[in-house]
């Protein structure tokens, strides 16, 4: 009987794991989607590249998984949204393109160069990977292009307005 008074609830430690797992509404939403593809195929290249002779290559597969985590994480947590000072789409934006440069120019040489077919995998897994990136860079960009739009046509009237207050014209 003392075990049990002694023991917390099991519902008590549920609360702190789930705050680390990532909701079934973001696995779902478009960005959960394309960040998941991301780490898994970051970390398929990164464990192709690693097993083979052009192990050079690891490193891009490497980093590019580790910022797909984090900002899987980040977003899934919504701890960007805590972080107000961040620019989280333009630093996710650049992310992705700088990804799939990389990653394109990476598997490139790792197809075409004379490797084992690990390497190729890895270069396979990297063009996929490529696509990815490409895509949400795109989708980013999209999203940007109408936060900004819709920023400047607020601002607009407020512009014209104060011109049209500042005009000494007397034309009635």
């Amino acid at each position: 009987m003392d075990e049990e008074a002694e023991s917390p609830p099991a519902s008590a430690d549920k609360p702190a794991v789930s705050v680390l797992l990532p909701t079934k509404a973001f696995l779902c939403s478009r960005k959960g989607q394309l960040l998941t593809a991301e780490v898994v195929l970051s970390f398929i290249s990164f464990i192709c590249f690693t097993a083979s002779d052009a192990v050079s290559f690891m490193t891009v597969p490497l980093i590019e998984f580790l910022l797909a985590f984090f900002l899987f994480f980040a977003y899934s947590t919504k701890i960007n949204e805590k972080f107000k000072g961040v620019l989280w789409p333009l630093m996710d934006f650049l992310r992705c393109v700088s990804a799939a440069i990389v990653y394109f120019a990476i598997s490139i040489v790792a197809v075409s160069r004379a490797y084992n077919g690990a390497a190729k995998a890895g270069g396979l897994f990297g063009f996929i990977a490529t696509i990815a990136f490409a895509l949400d860079f795109y989708l980013i960009f999209n999203d940007l292009a109408v936060f900004l739009k819709k920023d400047n046509d607020a601002d607009e009237p407020e512009a014209n307005r104060s011109a049209d207050d500042d005009s000494d014209s007397d034309s009635d």
